[in-house]
């Protein structure tokens, strides 16, 4: 149990100082154009700040063209997406909050839909791209086969993450977190159900944690020692057979190695029809194990709507940090009504707290 730790108190990562333990979940937003920024990412971003959240992530942005999820992903692979994500860094520390990015590869689920227009796969020839994976294998059956990467497409790939990390220090986040998790690229190389490869990246435990361990490795060369690193795990497949919690934690013992500080945990989407065991706090155990074993802070996401229980998870020890993502669109100042519900002073904007603290 973390005595006198609670959810409102303060969190030091290397050199950055969270006001409280609750970050905004990166979140997918699929309203960009050729990877930029735009006006609906800095007042969906700036009120989640604006609303008492510590943390605040800036969605998984690509770190190539090639790996997007969709053609209105955000992206971080040019310097010209470098000035408005500045802008998004800059309000965003103006609140209070601590600016932060996703960096991310889509891997095999690259060239797609965005979901609210059905998601689908599209094809070279009606706008879509070739995709790449560790291994030859689509993700949903009767799509074009992806292209395996060879061992050049794999330092090109950890080459792009590092230069967009670059970028990310330049725009002025204060933590970046890599996406090795959800069924993406890297978490492609994880699991043994996408990858097949019989290289030096295939295979063994040791082969298959290669690539993210390289890729953290590159980003910590770039980015100030003072700077956090974090990475999104899926903890565990929810297939036999397929990646699982105890590689979760050898992969964070040698990510610690590699200068990672935190792993924020989350789990499943490597393959379609997953059932999940979906419940309240149904991922926690994965934290809770990760920061136990691996001796690694950890953050719990995943169904977490209430104060009283994301305070449960800081106080009983099994997270350092609480991630919400849908209830921070149902209800963007969730952190500041997490306050009032914990006996705190609620730190309302400026501009709004004169109003809503006098007297009716």
């Amino acid at each position: 149990m973390n005595v006198n730790t609670n959810l409102l108190s303060p969190l030091t990562i290397r050199s950055v100082t969270l006001r409280n333990r609750i970050a905004v979940s990166p979140m997918c937003q699929y309203s960009s154009v050729d990877g930029f920024a735009n006006d609906w990412h800095l007042v969906h971003l700036g009120s989640r700040a604006a609303g008492g959240a510590a943390l605040v992530f800036v969605e998984a942005s690509a770190v190539t063209a090639q790996g997007r999820i969709t053609p209105a992903d955000m992206g971080l692979y040019q310097d010209e997406h470098i000035e408005f994500l500045a802008r998004i860094a800059a309000f965003i520390e103006r609140m209070g909050a601590v600016p932060a990015i996703q960096l991310a590869h889509a891997g095999r689920k690259a060239s797609c839909a965005p979901p609210f227009h059905g998601g689908r796969r599209i094809r070279p020839d009606d706008g879509g791209w070739d995709v790449v994976a560790p291994s030859p294998t689509p993700f949903v059956e009767g799509d074009p086969a992806p292209i395996a990467l060879d061992v050049a497409g794999i330092a090109e790939v950890q080459s792009a993450f590092a230069a967009a990390a670059r970028r990310a220090v330049a725009a002025g986040f204060k933590i970046i977190e890599i996406h090795s998790a959800h069924g993406y690229l890297l978490h492609e190389f994880l699991s043994p159900i996408t990858n097949r490869r019989e290289d030096n990246y295939g295979g063994a435990l040791e082969n298959r944690i290669r690539m993210t361990l390289e890729v953290a490795s590159a980003m910590r060369r770039v980015i100030p020692e003072s700077m956090p690193l974090f990475t999104r795990i899926s903890s565990t497949d929810w297939i036999e057979g397929g990646w699982d919690l105890e590689q979760s934690i050898e992969l964070a013992r040698c990510l610690k190695t590699r200068g990672v500080d935190l792993m924020d945990c989350s789990s499943g989407a490597i393959a379609p029809g997953i059932k999940i065991p979906f419940a309240p706090g149904y991922q926690v155990p994965f934290a809770a194990a990760i920061r136990e074993r691996a001796q690694m802070m950890t953050g719990a996401v995943g169904m977490i709507t209430e104060p009283s229980q994301a305070n449960e998870i800081i106080e009983s020890g099994k997270a350092d940090l609480t991630l919400l993502a849908r209830e921070m669109l149902r209800e963007p100042y969730w952190a500041i009504k997490a306050e009032q519900s914990l006996g705190a002073a609620p730190r309302w904007p400026l501009q709004y707290g004169y109003v809503v603290q006098r007297p009716r």
